[in-house]
């Protein structure tokens, strides 16, 4: 499409989304926009940021992080292990919660979610893995009985969204919607939390509202200023800076790089900045005896660790950064950002080589002639994902592997990698750490698929022994051995090149300087924090 014609659709397509459904903005009213959309309102049915931001304003877990990223209550008030029993943890709740219905909340609602959450279906199972029970000896007592002793279970808690149990009953959404299957629930487009905020209307991709829960029990604790949101996901970089600028939107959650000067230059509007708790990687099935999407009959050119290094020494992370991200990111070795436990410079530590030592090892792997393959990815999710793997389709040119890039919108795109069906052979994937914890990374990327762990590992990689040791994390209370334990899992990931680490983001948010707001580190604002002026 000629640039001019861009424009035009551009412009079209802000005053489709924008114009005739908007009411005037008020005071009070936060004017919302991001790449994307959330991809259901299923609680527990998609681990994805927009989907689980969109839920932090209607619904709420038991504990929370906050701006800082310390945990600090939520629905519970207190939490603490067993004085009796070192493998249970017992959460104090909240009184005189209530749900948006006006029903109360109760333990019995906290046990049904975290049972619910822990169904086959739910994209969190991996987070409550080591619960053998959950219990509510009363209204507002919950008690979580684990495996051995967790030390992190609280961690693992703060994108745990509750469901009035009452409400799941009448409305047939007691099971977790099976999002990678295509199924529809009522639970996907409808909701009743206890959050700040209650759903209005819900036009996935297009527009969702919210108004300010009135009732809610945190309005003596949070500003509470912004009492209507209106939520308009906007794919187009060049349309959603445009909203912007024109003062159609108050705040957009992710402004193109090459639009930053633009953005920050103009008055009225500021662009606020962070590093982002989150890796963009790229994955390989390197498990498979054969692959689909290759040229190569018979066999798996992924499954050679030689040119699995081979393609990790092709990546230019600093061409990346300067010309594709201009200098919005931060190169990485590892998938896990500094933020996170167990990781360490030695580990972050580029791959060192040349584009002739990468075509050594395809010769040395049988593939000196090369093969090709195709490499899915989102458009709609990242920081200029397709742009980054427009530059990685020519990257991999140079050692013989030509790659054929099929990039579409996350909604299409996220089932490839979680459905299990080795649907994808080499793909990207951007992991955020809300626990901050390795365990994260190793339960849902590094172990085997199994029903219980590893819903995000495509790459299918499998070693049972590893596959215990990770278990082992979940109730190792000796934090000497479990860093240990985690420097030994991450050496096995790096030797055995899994995933090939690209860089961590940094985020950019684009406000109104009417707007007081501080940058969430894992991209997930509260507008329960923010303020107008």
């Amino acid at each position: 499409m000629p640039t001019t014609h861009r424009k035009a659709a551009a412009i079209g397509l802000t005053a489709l989304l924008l114009a005739g459904t908007a009411i005037p903005a008020g005071a009070e009213t936060l004017r919302w926009a991001r790449a994307g959309d959330a991809l259901t309102l299923d609680p527990h049915a998609q681990n994805e940021n927009p989907t689980v931001t969109l839920s932090h304003q209607i619904m709420e877990p038991l504990v929370i992080r906050d701006q800082n990223a310390e945990i600090v209550p939520a629905l519970a008030t207190e939490w603490a292990v067993s004085d009796d029993d070192p493998n249970v943890w017992i959460f104090k709740l909240r009184e005189g919660v209530k749900f948006h219905d006006g029903a109360d909340f109760t333990a019995s609602d906290a046990k049904f979610s975290l049972d619910r959450a822990r169904g086959p279906n739910s994209n969190f199972k991996e987070l409550l893995a080591s619960i053998k029970e959950v219990r509510a000896p009363d209204d507002l007592t919950l008690e979580i009985e684990t495996d051995g002793p967790n030390p992190i279970m609280p961690a693992n808690l703060t994108n745990l969204f509750m469901m009035d149990q009452q409400w799941a009953e009448a409305n047939n959404a007691t099971e977790v919607q099976d999002y990678a299957a295509g199924e529809d629930t009522f639970a996907a487009k409808n909701a009743n939390g206890t959050g700040p905020y209650k759903l209005v209307s819900r036009e996935p991709d297009v527009r969702t509202v919210l108004e300010v829960n009135e009732d809610y029990w945190g309005k003596d604790e949070y500003p509470l200023e912004v009492t209507r949101i209106e939520y308009t996901p906007i794919q187009n970089a060049a349309t959603r800076v445009a909203a912007l600028l024109s003062g159609e939107v108050d705040f957009i959650q992710d402004v193109p790089v090459q639009d930053l000067g633009r953005v920050g230059q103009t008055a009225g509007l500021e662009v606020r900045s962070r590093p982002q708790n989150r890796s963009i990687f790229f994955g390989l099935q390197s498990g498979a005896e054969d692959i689909a999407s290759d040229n190569i009959d018979g066999r798996n050119p992924l499954a050679s660790k030689e040119v699995r290094q081979a393609m990790n020494l092709a990546i230019n992370r600093d061409a990346i950064r300067q010309v594709v991200m201009r200098d919005q990111s931060v190169p990485s070795g590892v998938i896990a950002p500094p933020l996170v436990n167990g990781w360490t410079e030695e580990l972050d530590k580029l791959p060192e080589g040349t584009i002739e030592d990468a075509r050594a090892l395809m010769e040395q792997a049988g593939y000196g002639d090369g093969f090709s393959i195709r490499l899915d990815c989102p458009n709609d999710r990242y920081v200029n994902d397709e742009a980054i793997c427009q530059a990685v389709v020519g990257m991999m040119a140079q050692i013989g592997i030509d790659v054929n890039l099929d990039a579409k919108p996350k909604a299409q795109y996220f089932p490839l990698i979680t459905s299990g069906n080795g649907e994808t052979d080499f793909y990207m994937v951007g992991w955020g750490v809300p626990t901050f914890d390795s365990e994260y990374i190793f339960n849902f990327l590094v172990h085997s698929r199994d029903g219980d762990y590893g819903s995000w590992n495509a790459t299918g990689f499998s070693d049972p022994e590893l596959d215990a040791k990770i278990e082992s994390l979940a109730s190792n209370t000796d934090i000497e051995a479990r860093d240990a334990a985690i420097r030994e899992i991450w050496d096995r990931v790096q030797d055995e090149v899994l995933y090939l680490p690209l860089h961590n983001q940094v985020l950019n948010w684009g406000l109104k300087d009417s707007v007081v707001a501080e940058v969430d580190p894992e991209d997930a604002p509260k507008f329960k924090t923010f303020r107008l002026n």
